[in-house]
């Protein structure tokens, strides 16, 4: 029945590299989420509330680097230690926790699982703790990535009308694929493991959507700009040209071949739409109006639906076009 929900538009993407310090990935990289997921580390069981993380005699040091040859990050890490077996409830008890940059630990002799996390990357070490102090440094082999869209001509996009989704490569539709962070905003630096992802970018909520499959290089900042081919329309019932709106109106947009894709209600109907052919009907009362109309990417408009004084009711289609 929806078929043609989504139309997409063929679109331009610019990318561009840059050496990325560890000193400003920390200053910009989002705060961990708290449902994170670690890897290597299927189920952790978090400390409890009445007894203190583990303390002991054996000193250890972790630090962690963007790069093998990269410095030292000196804040935004998430540092988490885990007993490596499992307890009675199958999870590994996590022993101890940190945030910022290179971390001190004092834990009992042993062997101990450690992850360390930057915004949405991260790594996972084994590491064996002595009462000689060490040091043991993880490397994230992580880059960081900055999105942005705009409108043919390299018009802004208002950001609060934007928003992206990052996905795993991979599986051909978004259901399938896993999804690693959703409603990214534009400009916002995300810290991710280096690899290939899938970035969706909507503008509006019906169907101007861009996808692109983007790489994140260890190190690097990926800054990516798509272009989107929509506009935004506001809608209104009137009974002469450059009237007023006429209150209690009944929207209705479809796609060239019929399909359904927004319905909404109020004297004005404002929305963003891909690039393509529609009709526009306007339902005021008993009576319904329709209008074609083609929307062109980047030239957002006013366009008016009029209501003529013929007497058609019930489901009677009055033609309203120009």
């Amino acid at each position: 029945m929806f078929a043609g929900l989504y139309r997409f538009t063929r679109h331009c993407l610019i990318v561009a590299l840059a050496v990325w310090p560890a000193a400003a990935l920390a200053q910009e990289s989002p705060a961990p989420a708290a449902d994170l997921k670690l890897p290597q580390i299927n189920n952790f069981a978090p400390a409890k509330e009445d007894k203190p993380l583990a303390l002991g005699d054996g000193q250890i040091t972790l630090s962690a680097q963007l790069t093998e040859d990269g410095t030292e990050i000196t804040r935004g890490l998430v540092w988490r230690v885990f007993r490596p077996e499992a307890g009675d409830d199958g999870k590994l008890p996590l022993v101890a926790s940190a945030q910022g940059g290179t971390s001190a630990f004092t834990l009992d002799p042993g062997s101990y699982l450690v992850h360390a996390s930057f915004g949405r990357a991260g790594a996972t070490k084994r590491i064996t703790v002595t009462k000689t102090a060490r040091r043991e440094n993880l490397v994230l082999d992580a880059g960081g990535l900055k999105l942005d869209a705009v409108l043919a001509g390299g018009v802004k996009i208002p950001p609060e009308k934007l928003r992206f989704s990052i996905y795993e490569v991979g599986a051909a539709d978004d259901d399938d694929r896993a999804l690693i962070i959703p409603d990214v905003k534009p400009g916002a630096v995300v810290g991710l493991n280096a690899g290939t992802y899938h970035v969706v970018s909507t503008y509006g909520s019906v169907n101007a959507i861009i996808r692109s499959d983007i790489r994140v290089e260890a190190g690097k900042l990926t800054e990516a700009t798509v272009e989107h081919r929509a506009a935004e329309l506001t809608m209104k019932l009137v009974r002469d040209h450059g009237g007023e709106a006429i209150a209690d109106t009944s929207w209705s947009i479809l796609t060239n071949s019929g399909d359904p894709i927004r319905e909404t209600v109020g004297a004005f109907a404002s929305m963003v739409l891909a690039e393509g052919d529609y009709t526009i009907v306007a339902k005021n009362r008993d009576r319904i109006y329709q209008r074609d109309f083609t929307v062109e990417g980047g030239h957002n408009t006013e366009v008016e639906v009029l209501a003529t004084e013929a007497t058609a009711t019930g489901d009677d289609i009055i033609d309203g076009a120009d």
